[in-house]
């Protein structure tokens, strides 16, 4: 079976595949013409350099010669030192049509910084007039290097005027197979998104028609879909649903006559009658009709209904017990369990239960139906009025000579007089109308008979801060208890 979430990732992984070689193919080509421009504009700027550091050459031997103090001299070498750098930048331009030429240049930056140097040494020998001699011929030189600079740039640009045409001719047409590769793979994605999509909402109008059929009370018409995702599976359901309608409604229509004598017989008999009979059905029955429904419902494939219905039974048969009689923490541990369980299918995820119970602790005896009730206070009163839920959490600890019981929850928490109320064993209204008809006054003074002990029980609470019931239950049970 192919998931409907599977087919959804294929399409996502088609559609990113694509749009991603696109993506990667236009940069990788765009990538390469932008490295053609910057090479072609590199050789430009590195001519041009040779110009600008001459002529900054210049000015500094200039500024030496009319005031040869240190900074000036210093200045003049940086200058001539950032010349040379771009003789050596110039000098990797070589090429087959520029050679001589190039030669020629380099050898001018050299006469150049000769020049400069001579200027140099005879203004440190006091012979002014052959240091501006060398000046004037520095500057000669100077001259043919900003002329040659611009011949070496109108070469450069015959050179590479061709190739640079090429390179706009073959971007225009990247451009133009760019936006036609981008509508043919968007054409044909949306091919592709339309058949995919037809796989997935085909099955479902099929769904949609045989439900619409079904409200009309059609139930002879076969719901057939030919998928095989969970739409398939659901069909399948649908299907089995109809089949079990229509065998339903067909044995009602059988057994439409002596229903009708039963309700007939019915309005015959008196209300003091119905309360009689109603007085005497045998909880036994009730258990019996529960584990049947359960097991139907088990064989039907509907195994959490299943296991919710063994829960009630449970519950039910645990709650006819007679409260004098005492259990193991494992019985009560046991249908806590299962009323949690019950609670948790009423509330789904706006109840959160958290359990930590050291098993050696379980053998212990307790009163019947001590632990419900408490519980049932913290489900009415923390879960129920809010809408966000909230957590159960339940603890069973050893503490030597007693078994330590915490039942704690987050809810709104309890005033102090209702505390107070409630350890004192004073009954109250609100806490009685639970499954058990038992109230937490009540499981309090039990509790306290039962153990002969006042400190067996204690509750910690706080308004918006949650509450505590802390249960320490005796190993061996008091002088004062009974059995």
């Amino acid at each position: 079976m192919i998931s409907i979430q599977r087919k959804i990732w294929t399409l996502v992984a088609v559609i990113i595949f694509f749009m991603a070689a696109i993506w990667i193919a236009l940069t990788y080509y765009n990538q390469k013409t932008q490295d053609q421009y910057n090479n072609i504009l590199q050789r430009y700027l590195r001519m041009n350099e040779v110009t600008t550091e001459s002529q900054k050459t210049i000015a500094a031997l200039n500024n030496f010669l009319l005031d040869p103090s240190a900074k000036n001299l210093q200045q003049l070498h940086w200058s001539e030192e950032q010349l040379r750098s771009a003789k050596v930048s110039v000098s990797s331009l070589k090429n087959n049509e520029n050679v001589y030429i190039l030669m020629n240049y380099m050898n001018l930056i050299d006469s150049l910084l000769e020049t400069t140097d001579r200027a140099v040494l005879f203004q440190a020998e006091k012979e002014t007039e052959d240091s501006t001699k060398a000046f004037s011929e520095a500057t000669r030189i100077s001259k043919y290097i900003s002329e040659m600079t611009l011949s070496l740039l109108n070469s450069e640009l015959k050179t590479y005027d061709r190739f640079y045409r090429g390179i706009i001719e073959q971007s225009t047409e990247l451009k133009k197979l760019g936006i036609w590769l981008l509508l043919s793979i968007t054409f044909f994605l949306l091919l592709f998104t339309y058949w995919f999509s037809l796989g997935i909402t085909r099955p479902i109008l099929k769904l949609t028609q045989a439900a619409k059929e079904l409200s009309r009370g059609r139930f002879d018409l076969k719901v057939e879909v030919s998928s095989r995702d969970e739409i398939a599976f659901l069909a399948r359901m649908f299907e089995q649903m109809r089949v079990n309608i229509n065998n339903l409604f067909q044995e009602i229509k059988d057994k439409a006559q002596l229903e009708k004598e039963l309700q007939q017989s019915k309005l015959l008999l008196q209300e003091s009658q119905l309360r009689s009979l109603q007085s005497q059905i045998n909880p036994h029955f009730l258990f019996n009709m529960l584990d049947t429904i359960s097991k139907k419902a088990y064989l039907e494939g509907s195994e959490e209904i299943s296991d919710l219905l063994v829960s009630i039974a449970g519950l039910l048969r645990y709650n006819l017990k007679q409260l004098d009689r005492s259990v193991t923490l494992y019985d009560e541990v046991k249908v806590f369990k299962q009323y949690m369980e019950i609670q948790s299918a009423r509330f789904t995820d706006r109840l959160r239960l958290l359990i930590d119970i050291e098993e050696e602790c379980l053998h212990i005896q307790i009163p019947a139906l001590t632990l419900q009730p408490i519980v049932e206070n913290a489900v009415i009163h923390a879960i129920e009025p809010s809408v966000d839920g909230g957590i159960i959490t339940f603890v069973i600890r050893d503490e030597g000579e007693r078994v330590k019981i915490v039942i704690s929850d987050d809810g709104p928490g309890m005033a102090e007089h209702k505390i107070k109320q409630i350890l004192e064993g004073e009954p109250s209204p609100e806490n009685e109308g639970h499954s058990t008809g038992i109230g937490f006054s009540n499981v309090v003074r039990r509790l306290r008979l039962y153990y002969g002990l006042e400190n067996v029980i204690d509750i910690d609470s706080r308004l918006n801060e949650g509450t505590k019931v802390i249960l320490r239950i005796p190993k061996l049970k008091g002088i004062g208890g009974h059995g």
